[in-house]
């Protein structure tokens, strides 16, 4: 018998940005996402930046001197981020015409829909995925 679902969606992930001004540029003027809010917490000498996207937001922080993210070979954790989109081959080119690098569109061999990896300012592996 299955467990009754506790969940109803996903409301935020949240990333920790090494340089903000250079990834609040990236997240907002280069992938288009929209300012919510922005605050700056000056116990924490760290600025949080809620932006939407779709029904959900991502949580733009920075906080003095964290850590490299590891990249190679995966750590144990989250994976990466995925958005979906209407086209990936268009979404990709408007990405690569304002300085973005994307990896070849390939296609997911269980679901047939096409999808590429991308990167952050920070190296967070972000995926585009055709809806």
């Amino acid at each position: 018998m299955a467990q009754e679902q506790l969940l109803d969606f996903i409301h935020h992930a949240a990333i920790i940005a090494s340089d903000y001004e250079k990834s609040k540029h990236f997240y907002t003027e280069l992938l288009g996402l929209e300012i919510i809010r922005e605050n700056y917490r000056e116990t924490r000498d760290s600025y949080k930046l809620d932006l939407k996207i779709g029904n959900s937001e991502i949580e733009l922080f920075s906080f003095p001197n964290p850590p490299k993210r590891v990249d190679s070979p995966e750590a144990a954790g989250l994976r990466h981020l995925c958005f979906a989109v209407v086209d990936v081959e268009k979404v990709a080119k408007t990405l690569n015409s304002r300085g973005v690098e994307t990896e070849p569109i390939r296609t997911d061999g269980y679901t047939g829909k096409r999808y590429t990896f991308f990167k952050d300012p920070d190296g967070l592996p972000l995926e585009l995925y055709e809806k």
